[in-house]
């Protein structure tokens, strides 16, 4: 390095071999000429890296008004690049105010988005017959294997405990009439017509929601889905509709497995009670009407319907990032509880105005 008034001249290799020995000169020559003009002359230097181009950015920054003169266009894009690593990131973004505009914006966004993904539903469904070939029967089987059958252990136990529980908990209140016997007539109608199809969409929000959108999301987030998009295959019957049809076809059976498990457990607290089979069985019998499990099984089948619908949603809306298809699986089981329970309202409406 040679230092001239107004003039740094650097030759040879500006690496860190290179540039160590004249490091504190050169700084100390750019702070002794601040206030007039430098220049920085590197037109005879014959090798670079980023010690030298550090140097160089350190000597600009320091003065304030130095000039590089005999920069390559590739030492001005390394030293652009070192100068904006530099930068001091500005200050995160404060978070957001509580704002009932932007909530009532946010919910209707959704609200689009669902409409709009249930109408892509929709198309697919009646253009199904067209797209046979693109409609995998192994994936409808693999969904209803994994949804269904797999799921049967986990509703027999929850099935039995709530049935105990019901029971254990209906007890102590009806004994202070004389009226045990009435357990029987009391659990069963709420488990049939109401916790039934309910803790079934629970089970199945929980267990199936989840592995739709994971497994959607990571596809997506993979650019499976955009793979198929681009071969010209509709990802709504491809990957869409075997799950909607598995949830819907499993969930009424479910149900009723639900139910049976709730009725056993019921029974083994009445009997140890000292209230006979017979009389259990009989008090089933003339409570619960057949009406009471049709009703029961058609709610359970819309509500398959809601779960998967919502949980192929969250997993075909899944972003980008390692954290995407978390996200997404935790609004699945989310949104899914949500929907049963919205929609059981309904039907609770629905059936009371009907008197069913």
């Amino acid at each position: 390095m040679e230092a001239a008034p107004g003039a740094l001249t650097f030759a040879g290799a500006m690496d860190a071999k290179g540039v160590a020995p004249v490091w504190a000169r050169a700084l100390a020559a750019a702070e002794a000429a601040k206030g007039t003009s430098l220049a920085l002359d590197i037109g005879a230097v014959t090798l670079w890296d980023t010690a030298g181009i550090t140097l160089l950015a350190d000597l600009e920054t320091l003065h304030g008004a130095a000039t590089v003169v005999g920069a390559t266009p590739q030492v001005e894009t390394l030293l652009a690049r070192v100068h904006a690593a530099r930068q001091v990131p500005g200050r995160p973004p404060s978070p957001a105010v509580f704002s009932l505009r932007a909530l009532l914006v946010g919910g209707i966004a959704a609200a689009a988005d669902g409409v709009a993904f249930l109408g892509e539903t929709a198309i697919a469904l009646v253009m199904l017959p067209a797209r046979l070939k693109m409609f995998r029967m192994s994936d409808l089987w693999r969904a209803a294997d994994q949804s269904g059958v797999k799921a049967i252990p986990l509703v027999l136990l929850l099935g039995v405990l709530i049935g105990l529980i019901l029971a254990f908990q209906s007890l102590i209140p009806m004994r202070r009439f004389g009226a045990d016997v009435y357990v029987a007539s009391l659990v069963a109608i709420g488990l049939v017509r109401e916790l039934g199809p309910l803790l079934a969409a629970v089970i199945l929000s929980g267990r199936s929601g989840s592995a739709f959108a994971a497994e959607i999301g990571t596809m997506k987030v993979n650019q499976e889905v955009d793979a198929l998009v681009t071969m010209g295959l509709d990802p709504v019957t491809m990957l869409v509709l075997p799950r909607l049809l598995a949830a819907i076809v499993v969930m009424p059976a479910l149900t009723i497995v639900l139910d049976f498990a709730g009725l056993a457990g019921m029974s083994f607290v009445l009997l140890g009670d000292g209230i006979p089979q017979v009389a259990i069985g009989n008090q089933i019998a003339g409570w619960v009407a057949a009406g009471d499990l049709y009703g029961a099984l058609a709610k359970s089948a819309v509500f398959g319907a809601a779960v998967a619908a919502v949980g192929c949603r969250a997993g075909m809306a899944t972003g980008l990032g390692p954290e995407a298809v978390g996200v997404s699986a935790t609004r699945a089981v989310v949104g899914g509880i949500v929907a049963s329970i919205v929609l059981d309202g309904m039907f609770a409406l629905i059936f009371y105005r009907l008197g069913i």
